[in-house]
């Protein structure tokens, strides 16, 4: 049927406006009814933590499907903001999935869709920061890395995890002992496994036993470019180490 322009009344009046109107009125109550919905929903059904910004990922997905064999950034907000992070791995594929303030746990929650759904070449793992801020005992989180040693394991063989160790940084320099006994414990895990490679950023982050100032944006927490610039050096050096092992996911 076409489509016959705006409809009159019998008078011969143009009812478009009233029409928009009315439909505008519509989407409105719509909208409302489905936040008052959504409201309703209890607290025992609600989603992860999260939810959202890994459901913004499955979009990514379905606008630009992964290929395989992409090295997979997986972790907190240190690499959710590495906005350069494609350009300074420009030779090689790059998944970026860093969210909010995740712990490990969070990241199990969500492997699924953030891990386990890709078949990756090499996964670069940073996460415990947010974890023993929260006052999480160190060997509590030490069982939820090993968990998601354990899935990635049985979903991705073995493909290698380097884990990048718990950054220094003024904003935290409370947490630095238990930041550094979390960094020997996954250090000594690493001399255990061949698909775990330990990535030290502690030392060239530090001077005079202090986390460098100039490393880091206002919040005295996350890095600027200068601080994103020593991540690159240390984790491209590691990246490209033959030692590692094969790689099974994605059939290298």
């Amino acid at each position: 049927m076409a489509w016959e322009g705006t409809r009159a009344d019998k008078n011969g009046k143009d009812n478009s406006d009233e029409q928009s109107y009315a439909s505008m009125t519509f989407r409105i109550a719509f909208g409302c009814l489905a936040l008052a919905l959504f409201a309703a929903v209890p607290l025992s059904a609600a989603e992860a933590p999260f939810a959202d910004e890994v459901r913004l990922f499955g979009i990514e997905d379905e606008i630009y499907p992964p290929v395989g064999c992409e090295t997979l950034f997986i972790g907190s907000s240190s690499f959710r903001f590495w906005f350069r992070l494609q350009q300074e791995f420009a030779s090689r594929r790059v998944l970026k999935r860093g969210f909010g303030g995740a712990s490990i746990a969070d990241i199990n929650s969500h492997f699924d869709n953030v891990v386990g759904r890709y078949r990756p070449s090499q996964i670069v793992f940073y996460a415990g920061e947010n974890d023993i801020n929260s006052r999480k005992p160190v060997a509590s989180i030490l069982a939820d890395f090993q968990s998601f040693l354990d899935r990635k394991s049985a979903t991705l063989g073995s493909t290698p995890v380097f884990f990048v160790s718990a950054k220094p940084s003024p904003a935290r320099i409370a947490d630095f002992a238990l930041q550094t006994e979390l960094n020997q414990q996954v250090a000594r895990l690493a001399d255990a496994r061949a698909d775990l490679i330990y990535v030290d950023i502690v030392k060239p982050m530090m001077r005079d036993g202090k986390p460098r100032p100039e490393l880091f944006i206002s919040d005295n927490l996350h890095m600027n470019e200068k601080g994103y610039a020593i991540w690159q050096e240390h984790v491209a050096r590691a990246l490209v180490d033959k030692r590692h092992g094969k790689v099974e996911a994605c059939g290298r």
